[in-house]
């Protein structure tokens, strides 16, 4: 069973995938975006390379809870995701995701030039990772909302 997981920004889509029980995830890829038809493309063609069951998308959740301006634009992008694909799409919250991935790389000493190419995939590693930590079997029963899930550490409300 495999799951990827995606950061989606403005101008880069960071691409995630856990191992085949479920436990850990890695970056694989940075989307430079381009169109939603092209990067859905990508990203089905991803789905089908490591025979992805469900793809977990970062959900733009204000620290209050409340969704904002980048939670539609997320949202667009989930529908049109959900007609190229042929697996489900869940929601996660991703509040600060980016801002720990760029602390990770720089406490690793990655230079900033290095540290714009990666920094998508890590912050799509932590989501996904966040939402296998909250969902012991993640391929069955019900997912937590986004707005429901517990705070990931430091996150506290």
């Amino acid at each position: 069973m495999r799951i990827l997981g995606l950061d989606y920004g403005e101008k880069r889509i960071g691409v995630a995938v856990c191992d085949e029980l479920g436990m850990t995830t890695r970056g694989i890829a940075t989307i430079a975006r381009k169109y939603w038809k092209r990067d859905i493309e990508q990203i089905a063609a991803l789905v089908r390379e490591y025979a992805a069951q469900r793809i977990v998308v970062g959900y733009p959740v204000r620290l209050d809870g409340t969704e904002g301006i980048q939670c539609e634009k997320v949202n667009g992008f989930i529908e049109a995701l959900e007609t190229g694909v042929c697996v489900p799409v869940v929601k996660w919250n991703e509040a600060l995701s980016t801002k720990e991935a760029e602390g990770l790389l720089r406490e690793a000493d990655v230079s900033r030039k290095k540290r714009r190419g990666i920094v998508d995939r890590i912050a799509a590693a932590i989501i996904l990772q966040d939402y296998l930590d909250h969902n012991p079997n993640p391929l069955g029963g019900d997912t937590p909302k986004p707005e429901t899930a517990k705070p990931r550490r430091g996150q506290e409300r």
